[in-house]
């Protein structure tokens, strides 16, 4: 018998109470029952998104919330830009597209974060309705510089478009604080939740926007949804048992409060970013994110894809591996939401034996030992 350890960068791993409250007999949600459930669910997510706006809860993945965004900010025509650092920002420009918007993209090399410098030319260059951005890029664990990019599309007067999907809850992005204009994140992430719920909240700014954009939409108007959360209710059938243990997570991450869990989240990233460098391996990333990192496959090792199978086939570490061009040349091992620093040390450990296997050992037992000393206490 093996006990999955699940790091990668959503679906993450999900505590037995959240597990357990989902397993009650559902509710239904046209009930008083659900609408006392869901303005505790509604207060909760204004303290993760750190926000006074209505936080909009949708039953979908994080691409219905990008998706949302962008059919609820924009006209046909609007000249938008967008920040591609991965497969996710490339995924923005894809849907602006497809809503023909004129889209300018900053193509950013992998691996690298944006220069803000280019952004400031693009949003001189021409009126610029909204940026649409990754605070955390998952395919390549590169951040954004968050705040700065918000303050420069203001200055600009665009709208600045936030994907936290994997930040939010990881590490600060205080929405009101910071002006940013709209933010979202997904269930699956620092949530612990199952994947299903889309959770987007918009600036003053943003609902202003809303009400002149003009692009069509029906099942994502977020107006509408506005309107039933005001109730206490969603416009559409909600993800009822997701948002049953969106209760439980939320107020988790509440109990554990907010400057501890981004603390946890920087030492247990810290801390497998110094192993694997111990290791002897190398960082792909130059910006990395606090959720999640990436690392270059060693030149001795002809298949990368094996060090991902082999860790989920004989030991049950499931990580990820690199999309499209980077497939077989990176890896991702995520350490954030309900993930401790046991889990840390046993995937570092098993990722030891698998890399000696596939022939590079040159620091084997570097990396473990990186970690005992990381997270010994001091005597």
């Amino acid at each position: 018998m093996r006990k999955p350890i699940l790091l990668t960068p959503g679906p993450t791993m999900i505590p037995p109470s959240v597990l357990q409250a989902m397993a009650m007999p559902i509710l239904h949600h046209r009930t008083k029952d659900f609408e006392v459930l869901f303005a505790d669910v509604r207060e909760k997510a204004k303290w993760l998104f750190e926000t006074k706006s209505e936080v909009i809860s949708l039953a979908c993945t994080g691409t219905g919330a990008m998706e949302a965004a962008v059919v609820n900010l924009c006209s046909q025509s609007d000249a938008v830009i967008t920040i591609n650092l991965g497969k996710f920002g490339e995924r923005f420009g894809k849907i602006a597209r497809g809503y023909g918007l004129q889209v300018d993209e900053i193509l950013v090399e992998r691996g690298k974060t944006v220069d803000l410098e280019v952004l400031e030319q693009r949003l001189k260059a021409r009126k610029t309705h909204a940026v649409f951005f990754q605070a955390s890029e998952t395919s390549t664990g590169t951040a954004a510089p968050v705040q700065q990019i918000v303050a420069l599309a203001k200055k600009y007067g665009a709208l600045s478009v936030c994907d936290a999907i994997t930040a939010c809850g990881v590490f600060s992005l205080p929405m009101d604080a910071w002006g940013i204009d709209v933010l979202m994140t997904a269930s699956q992430k620092a949530l612990m939740l199952p994947p299903g719920l889309a959770l987007i909240a918009l600036s003053d700014r943003a609902w202003e926007a809303q009400a002149k954009a003009r692009l069509p939409k029906y099942y994502f108007d977020l107006a509408r949804e506005k309107k039933a959360h005001l109730k206490n209710q969603t416009a559409w059938t909600p993800a009822i048992s997701i948002i049953v243990g969106a209760q439980v997570s939320l107020g988790m991450m509440m109990a554990e409060g907010r400057e501890v869990m981004f603390a946890r989240h920087e030492r247990l990233a810290h801390a497998t970013r110094t192993a694997v460098r111990a290791m002897g391996l190398e960082l792909f990333s130059s910006a990395p994110s606090t959720a999640v990192t990436t690392v270059c496959v060693p030149s001795q090792i002809a298949d990368g894809t094996q060090i991902v199978k082999r860790l989920r086939d004989r030991f049950a570490v499931i990580i990820a591996g690199g999309q499209d061009e980077l497939e077989g040349k990176i890896f991702r091992l995520s350490h954030f939401g309900y993930c401790n620093e046991a889990d840390i040390i046993i995937a570092i450990n098993k990722l030891e034996i698998v890399l000696k296997e596939l022939g590079f050992s040159p620091h084997f037992g570097a990396g473990s030992r990186a970690l005992l000393e990381l997270f010994s206490p001091p005597v």
